[in-house]
């Protein structure tokens, strides 16, 4: 079964930063597109920051661009997803899918983890 396991959030000030982690069970990305999604409380999941696995060719949000960087490191199969100058908006549940091709629909991703919880608050 393909799923991704997330950690490294946690509780961090406004300003402060912190790295994710996304590694796969059961699977290998291969030439696909990954992406890291984050959802509030209420809310719908919304795209961050995605990556073609092959090419390392990365997208974000408007609100990421600037302060966050996804990566991937191939030999360990794992995704990453670096958030600096954090803002009490960024806080929620943070997953990581993979997709066939570049998209940012939720819909289209699949693989889901349990997600990591960021918050953010002074």
């Amino acid at each position: 079964q393909e799923q991704m396991v997330e950690t490294g959030g946690g509780l961090v000030r406004p300003g402060d930063s912190l790295t994710l982690s996304c590694a796969a069970s059961g699977l290998t990305f291969s030439s696909h597109f990954m992406a890291w999604f984050r959802q509030a409380p209420g809310k719908e999941r919304e795209f961050v920051a995605g990556i073609r696995w092959g090419s390392g060719r990365t997208y974000y949000a408007d609100s990421a661009k600037g302060r966050f960087t996804i990566s991937r490191d191939r030999s360990k199969n794992t995704l990453y997803l670096e958030m600096n100058m954090l803002k009490p908006d960024d806080a929620g549940l943070y997953y990581c899918g993979k997709a066939n091709s570049y998209d940012t629909s939720p819909t289209s991703f699949r693989g889901w983890g349990q997600g990591t919880q960021v918050t953010v608050s002074s």
